[in-house]
């Protein structure tokens, strides 16, 4: 059965004589010359384990659908992070299976052949004159080092697991089983603890979003006199992301003065006051996925004032804290726990809170400043391995090769009648990508400074 071509409402018909001209007269061999990528061994062994963890079990794990932006233009597509985990492979529409035997098969779509049919020129979605070229079954043997066969040949049906919610098509086709949930689970928890070409890769991420931030420094004087200056360093940060990776890992914060408040501020639309202090969270997605996520907030006139000084040094004071919690052994919590005792001390000596801090710890007052926790995992996603159970992850312990951001933040409302109006509207978070390691924890973005001297200086030297 041929599938419909989607050629969009005013596609011009095709004549006998046009379609008969355009099956011929192409060079052969049209395709790019692959080789294996890196990620190839890397993605077998995770294969193998994920077999070895459902034995004897057929384990369906789809890439994921494009979806629509408006009318006929589709999102950019992403793969989604566990099929990308499995095959290192990016394309849509295509799933990966674990036959009961453990052999891995990836069903693709390939290109179509320029002799057969009209997709190749007619197909808006798929067609390689409009999408560019998907590669075929020997190309993507040869790229991802797995057996691979044509999606259509793709025959689905209980018993099984899968991956649910990634493909509507796959989902409908085989029943819904009470392993499904386990699969979902294992797929994020065989995440948390990262090889070494994994730790590379984000630390490759890193080092591109240290660059970008260098940039938007760089940029200030420009994007001050902007009446949309956050959406120009915006724009100054993205355009790091696409030259040194795939995008930007998630929606860039830039916020300045009290848009720091918000938590998730990506309308990104303020002018930016030489008075004011900028909150930028931002992170680099390299081309394998993997994306660093990194805030710093410093002062737009490039120093800090008295009272702005005053609350960066207790978020940095518990920052600092949180990370010398970090170690094999220690409980993911324990970073959170050592931050807030911090911000807590310093509320009090503020006068804002009166309560002892163990009193504070327990009645949760402080959150009224400090709203969220302190960190998560890190990796394809920047809330990574997110459908692993509790007791792995949120209350399990960490283990060397976790990744993971320490990030406390202060959120000083500015109609919060509770504080002194000279600190309202002060919104400040610092975070940093770190690593696991045998003796504690490495600072994976160690190369942009937190200490507000050093901020200071580092403007002084860009600007």
């Amino acid at each position: 059965m041929t599938e419909p071509l989607n050629t969009g409402s005013h596609d011009l018909p095709v004549t006998e004589e046009l379609a008969a001209f355009m099956r011929t007269g192409w060079a052969p061999g049209a395709g790019a010359e692959v080789s294996a990528r890196p990620i190839a061994p890397w993605a077998a062994k995770r294969r193998a384990a994920l077999a070895q963890r459902f034995p004897g079990e057929r384990l369906v794990i789809p890439a994921g659908t494009l979806k629509v932006r408006s009318n006929d233009c589709d999102y950019r597509f992403r793969p989604h992070s566990a099929y990308s985990y499995l095959t290192g492979a990016s394309e849509s529409d295509d799933v990966l299976v674990i036959e009961p035997s453990g052999q891995a098969v990836l069903y693709v779509r390939p290109r179509a052949p320029r002799e057969e049919g009209q997709e190749f020129y007619r197909d808006r979605r798929y067609g390689e004159f409009w999408a560019g070229p998907r590669p075929d079954l020997a190309e993507a043997a040869e790229l991802y080092q797995i057996e691979c066969a044509h999606i259509r040949d793709l025959e689905l049906g209980a018993p099984a697991r899968v991956l649910r919610g990634v493909d509507a098509s796959v989902d409908a086709r085989v029943p819904r089983g009470d392993g499904d949930a386990e699969l979902e689970s294992f797929l994020s928890e065989m995440r948390l603890v990262k090889d070494e070409w994994e730790l590379g890769e984000l630390q490759g991420a890193v080092d591109a979003t240290v660059r970008g931030f260098e940039d938007v420094v760089r940029a200030l004087p420009k994007a001050i006199g902007h009446p949309r200056g956050e959406r120009y360093l915006e724009g100054v940060f993205g355009l790091r992301s696409r030259l040194e990776g795939n995008a930007v890992g998630y929606d860039s914060i830039v916020a300045a003065g009290s848009h720091a408040c918000v938590l998730h501020w990506i309308r990104n639309d303020g002018a930016l006051d030489p008075g004011d202090l900028l909150l930028m969270d931002a992170g680099v997605e390299a081309d394998t996925l993997y994306t660093a996520d990194v805030t710093r907030t410093f002062p737009l006139s490039g120093r800090f004032s008295a009272v702005q000084r005053q609350a960066y040094e207790l978020v940095y004071e518990a920052q600092t804290a949180a990370i010398a919690t970090l170690r094999p052994g220690a409980r993911f919590r324990d970073f959170h726990l050592a931050a807030m005792r911090v911000i807590c001390d310093g509320l009090r000596d503020w006068g804002l809170l009166k309560q002892s801090t163990d009193e504070l710890m327990e009645t949760g007052l402080y959150r009224r400043y400090t709203l969220c926790s302190s960190g998560h995992m890190l990796g394809l996603d920047v809330h990574d391995c997110a459908r692993s159970r509790a007791e792995v992850y949120l209350d399990g312990v960490l283990e060397e090769g976790h990744v993971l951001t320490v990030e406390p933040g202060l959120y000083l409302q500015p109609d919060d009648l509770t504080l002194p109006e000279e600190l309202r509207g002060i919104g400040i978070r610092i975070e940093d990508d770190l690593v696991i390691t045998a003796g504690g924890a490495s600072l994976m973005s160690a190369a942009l400074p937190r200490h507000p001297d050093e901020i200071e200086s580092w403007m002084s030297a860009l600007m």
